[in-house]
């Protein structure tokens, strides 16, 4: 403020109270904002660890799955190598539907072709055209 304005009583009153007034309203305010800032951060922080330890034992639980798998592959690798005593007679049986399938298909044709009329080495003895 400038030293040629000179404030009246009651300028200076309302300025006092308004001083007054607002100062324990800031105080508040401000405690409050901090107590509120606290807990959001507290709540979030909550949040990170709850969700950091859902992690973890999911984590845990695929690494004692993937154990587990891993102790059973040499046993898995044994009985791949094995040999299939089926697999021989499942291709035996597999050759010898196709060949019976391919034999009937060439009876078939050849049946077909003998139950047609052959055509006669003479010629028509009807004429065989459009009636006008």
């Amino acid at each position: 403020m400038t030293s040629k304005t000179r404030l009246t009583p009651r300028q200076r009153l309302t300025r006092g109270l308004h001083y007054t007034a607002v100062g324990p309203v800031d105080i508040t305010r401000g405690s409050v904002g901090l107590g509120v800032h606290s807990a959001y951060s507290a709540g979030g922080a909550l949040r990170r660890r709850y969700r950091d330890s859902r992690v973890a034992g999911r984590v845990a639980d695929e690494l004692t799955a993937a154990q587990e798998v891993v102790a059973g592959l040499p046993q898995a690798l044994q009985e791949a190598r094995r040999p299939k005593r089926g697999h021989r007679r499942l291709m035996l049986l597999t050759a010898v539907g196709v060949a019976v399938l391919a034999g009937g298909a060439v009876a078939f044709s050849i049946v077909r072709r003998s139950m047609q009329p052959e055509p006669s080495p003479r010629p028509p003895s009807v004429e065989v055209g459009p009636r006008p």
